[in-house]
């Protein structure tokens, strides 16, 4: 069986700077991947040409075994790859309300009350601030609107970039109980996370990235049994 999402031989970067030089890797349906490596390592870079929001310059991205290499962001979202951007990536002039109703509708209008109560279950606090205008919410809201705008969705392939980036460890936890909640439920997940505890938990398959190019593909075991490896890779 093929791979539900692949990258194969992919080069890409910005104007004429080239970031990612032929680089392949492989998700299995149902699996969580997790890209890890040094800042400038090319991860966020890797998701940006998997979402549809930077251009393949060669090689080609697949997904359930068709090519999506240049196909828009809209286009690749509507099915079924959603990218979670570092940075939140809500509509902060508008209520929590309506960021909700925005992602249901991307899901379809089949169940979408009952996806919205889901969400509102898994993160109560969003439940409190539905009039809210979603750029006045705390960093640690405002990602757990993110979160739910993406799983209202409705995604098969959820790719999360930096979801933990400058929260407070309390909130990081919580945010990776829904993470591995989604796991559960079977969701394919591409993460880039810098807390190497939580990817590693998460993961079924760890790539390491060092200036464009995978340096290591394995399982987390590997990564945590091995301090060498680690050091080299990821700085201890």
């Amino acid at each position: 069986m093929p791979p539900l999402l692949e990258v194969d031989g992919v080069t890409s970067g910005y104007g004429k700077v080239e970031v990612l030089h032929d680089l392949s890797l492989s998700v299995p349906e149902g699996t969580v991947v997790a890209l890890l490596g040094p800042n400038g390592a090319g991860k966020t870079t890797t998701l940006r040409v998997i979402s549809g929001t930077l251009p393949v310059w060669s090689g080609e991205v697949r997904y359930a075994d068709r090519c999506i290499s240049g196909r828009s962001a809209y286009e690749v979202a509507r099915q079924g790859v959603t990218l979670v951007p570092e940075g939140r990536g809500i509509f902060p002039g508008l209520d929590v309300r309506d960021n909700l109703e925005i992602g249901a509708r991307a899901g379809g209008m089949a169940g979408r009350r009952d996806r919205v109560a889901g969400v509102l279950s898994t993160f109560p606090r969003l439940k409190e601030r539905l009039s809210q205008r979603a750029g006045t919410l705390s960093g640690g809201e405002q990602q757990m609107l993110a979160l739910s705008r993406a799983f209202l969705s409705e995604p098969r392939v959820l790719l999360m970039d930096e979801i933990s980036m400058g929260l407070a460890p309390r909130i990081v936890e919580q945010l990776f109980e829904s993470v591995s909640d989604l796991r559960e439920q079977g969701m394919t997940i591409v993460l880039v996370e810098q807390y190497l505890t939580y990817a590693l938990r998460l993961a079924d398959i760890c790539y390491v990235l060092a200036k464009g190019r995978i340096e290591f593909v394995g399982e987390p075991s590997e990564l945590r049994d091995s301090e060498a490896l680690a050091s080299s890779y990821l700085g201890g």
